[in-house]
């Protein structure tokens, strides 16, 4: 079958330049120059004084899961050199020694900045696990920029050699190209190198600015500091990292990890916090979800093929269900976990991030705002959530096959007697004129029976339908429904009714399925892999903008008042079971069957 179009990576440049700021060669032969800044100066804003494009002690530019402020729009790489900026009218205040410094040393001809990322928390599973693994991923792929660093920051005491073996036992290379693959590991190893300090002291980040610096090699330096630590030191790293290894002529942005606050308050006062060193287009709040494979080409399904869009509203869709399931309880996390509970750490945005990219308005365009503007528009849209449209369960120890499995509260790490739910299941309703009536369930729970994140789209019964009686009373077996499989075994697949050969008429229900696996070849990349990506790019559609965070917030808080204030019991289940019987009940209150628990899926 043919292919459309195939891309291994993104075209991107990382030019300081554009191609017509300046000439490699004159007459054949090649000039350098050196920035003149203060006749570079004097022609465009004398006498007023001048400063490279810091505010708030530098263009941090910071990935955050969520924050709280309206964004701006963010230029590609190549469009972010002092340069444009001059040119723009954005230098304002009076530059320090060392910047003025920086600028002198900085060299017109050598066009290709280069890219340093810094993995704050360098020593933590996340950075172990995800991190590293997915720089290396674009690295194999050709997807960083020709001149690039890596260091990891952590309190813990390690060499650069330490550090490299400590990655080395993470990394893996494409199933479909494994060619060079110790080759490409041992030259990506070459990159990375590592900085002990804590993270909150100026002087290590500014220890580490030097060594950034060093490495640069009088290019202009572009900074990604990934902030892979505990919330509750958020602050200190981004002020040290602004005030003391942000970048003096390129951007700096840095990308911080749910959880983001634990209500309303307490995240408008982390953004609030953050904004003291940080504008709102430096942050970028990431939710790895949005970086799905299956969860962008949600649109792409939606937007882009024309029997989907008309489909795509009330009229034709009955309800929405969105399925969150683990198999495994929080074994060893659970000191974490009981802080946060499932509800905080995956519905408010996970699940969430996915119903209003399902349930938006066409875009004016493509474009990060545009995008975001509408995911808005449907959270502000959601009707309260009431506790009575709230199901929460916890589960307990359960033995199968000889095979006894621990309780959430037979985990060392949480308290006795906690009442943290590891499930919940909700019925939310978006009151607009698109969606009106239409239940979207959510359900998201540990120690269930199966692994597995999906969409499902139960479309409305035939009106009239001459094959009713085919089907007996149970009419949601001749239900269409829409299947997104976000994982495992990646696919999307449509459920349709059709006769079964024979002479006789007998009906029944078949999958039209576009299975990943088996129509692509290639590996599908992690979602650490696009995000980060797109954080070097600039680019922020699939990251989360502060009004998006704090309606998601208005939207789970009051009811998460509700049951921590009245210390709602939640219905224990078995683990490794479908769920608390609760969940059944809310759906059949709003006359709908959970998809994922029938016994064709």
């Amino acid at each position: 079958m043919a292919t459309l179009y195939s891309t291994t990576c993104r075209s991107h440049s990382y030019s300081l330049l554009p191609s017509s700021s300046y000439s490699p060669s004159i007459n054949g032969q090649n000039h350098t120059q050196r920035l003149n800044f203060s006749s570079c100066i004097a022609k465009r804003v004398l006498p007023a004084k001048v400063s490279f494009p810091f505010r708030r002690n530098s263009h941090l530019n910071v990935v955050f899961m969520q924050d709280g402020a309206v964004a701006t729009p963010v230029n590609p790489v190549e469009n972010e050199s002092p340069f444009k900026k001059l040119k723009d009218g954005l230098l304002s205040s009076a530059p320090s020694t060392e910047e003025m410094k920086e600028a002198a040393s900085f060299d017109v001809n050598k066009d290709k900045s280069t890219v340093s990322i810094t993995v704050v928390g360098a020593s933590g599973d996340l950075a172990k696990k995800k991190i590293f693994p997915a720089l290396f991923a674009l690295y194999y792929e050709g997807c960083l920029p020709e001149h690039f660093t890596i260091f990891g920051y952590a309190r813990s005491k390690m060499t650069d050699a330490e550090l490299r073996n400590m990655v080395s036992k993470t990394l893996t290379c494409r199933i479909d190209k494994r060619e060079n693959c110790g080759e490409k590991m041992d030259e990506f190893l070459k990159r990375c190198f590592y900085h002990s300090g804590q993270y909150g002291s100026r002087e290590n980040f500014a220890e580490l600015d030097k060594k950034l610096k060093e490495h640069e090699g009088g290019r202009v330096s572009n900074r990604l500091f990934y902030l892979s630590i505990p919330p509750n030191i958020f602050i200190d790293a981004v002020k040290c990292a602004s005030s003391s290894a942000s970048s003096g002529i390129g951007w700096t942005r840095v990308i911080v990890e749910k959880p983001f606050g634990r209500d309303s308050g307490s995240s408008a006062a982390l953004t609030k916090a953050l904004k003291q060193y940080l504008d709102e287009d430096q942050i970028f709040r990431i939710d790895h979800y949005l970086g799905k494979e299956l969860v962008e080409n949600l649109s792409v399904l939606r937007f882009s093929n024309l029997i989907f869009e008309p489909l795509w509203s009330r009229q034709y869709i009955r309800n929405v269900q969105l399925i969150f399931s683990e198999d495994f309880g929080t074994e060893g996390r659970g000191g974490y976990f009981d802080n946060y509970g499932i509800i905080r750490d995956i519905m408010q945005n996970h699940l969430l991030q996915i119903l209003a990219l399902f349930a938006m308005e066409t875009p004016v365009s493509l474009d990060a705002e545009d995008i975001r503007n509408e995911k808005v528009k449907v959270l502000r849209s959601m009707r309260p959530l009431q506790l009575e449209d709230v199901v929460v369960g916890q589960y307990k120890s359960h033995t199968k096959g000889g095979v006894t499995y621990p309780a959430y509260t037979d985990d060392n790490t949480v308290p006795k007697g906690s009442l943290t739910p590891t499930f919940a299941a909700a019925a939310l309703f978006i009151d607009n004129a698109r969606w009106d009536g239409v239940p979207f369930l959510m359900k998201a729970g540990k120690a269930l029976h199966n692994k597995s994140a999906e969409i499902r789209v139960q479309f409305r019964h035939v009106p009239g339908n001459l094959y009713n009686r085919n089907f007996g009373t149970d009419l949601d077996r001749a239900t269409n429904e829409l299947v997104i499989r976000v994982q495992p075994d990646e696919a999307i697949y449509l459920k349709i009714n059709n006769k079964v050969p024979g002479l006789g008429m007998r009906l029944d229900r078949s999958n039209l399925n576009l299975h990943y696996a088996a129509r692509y070849s290639k590996e599908i990349p992690d979602a650490y892999e696009r995000l980060l990506l797109d954080a070097i790019e600039g680019e922020r559609r699939l990251f989360i903008r502060s009004d998006e965070l704090d309606a998601a917030w208005a939207l789970f808080t009051p009811v998460l008042k509700e049951l921590e204030g009245k210390k709602i019991i939640p219905e224990y289940y078995p683990y490794g079971s479908r769920g608390p019987v609760g969940a059944h009940y809310l759906a059949a209150r709003y006359k709908v069957r959970w998809g994922d628990l029938g016994i064709e899926q």
